[in-house]
């Protein structure tokens, strides 16, 4: 069994119900009960979100600091195109990350086309709705 911890931050709290056209009509919720159910047997999954870039930074400091994890799945939402502080932190772990993004940040506005936490993550998923967390899933699971 390897142990991966999701987190999402700003705005991820509301998909279902947030911009259905670009983000889908699940629930996050009900996605993470789905991913769970599928992968029970092979994958413990731990889950946070939050709306706070320095909880998102706490976060990630502790599974890097503490290693309960064997990997994480981010979506950084908004903070993905904006803060250097996520990005620094994903270098400081020694954790493999894999940024994940529901829309094409690629077919959407310029300002979303750069990802400046990316460059310290193993890969970047985007595109694929909420069927890019299972991506990263995979991506853990074939290594």
């Amino acid at each position: 069994m390897i142990k991966i911890l999701i987190i999402n931050g700003p705005n991820l709290n509301l998909l279902g119900s947030r911009e259905p056209d670009v983000y889908g009509k699940q629930t996050f919720a009900s996605f993470f009960l789905e991913l769970t159910n599928k992968y029970k047997n092979v994958v413990i999954f731990d889950y946070f979100q939050s709306n706070v870039e320095g909880e998102l930074i706490n976060k990630l400091q502790e599974a890097g600091m503490n290693k309960f994890v064997d990997g994480i799945i981010a979506n950084f939402g908004g903070y993905s195109h904006t803060s250097v502080a996520i990005a620094d932190a994903v270098a400081a772990i020694q954790l493999p990350v894999v940024e994940v993004h529901i829309s094409n940040v690629y077919s959407r506005e310029n300002f979303r086309q750069r990802l400046l936490t990316a460059k310290n993550c193993c890969g970047v998923i985007t595109g694929f709705g909420l069927k890019s967390y299972e991506l990263a899933v995979k991506s853990f699971l074939s290594n």
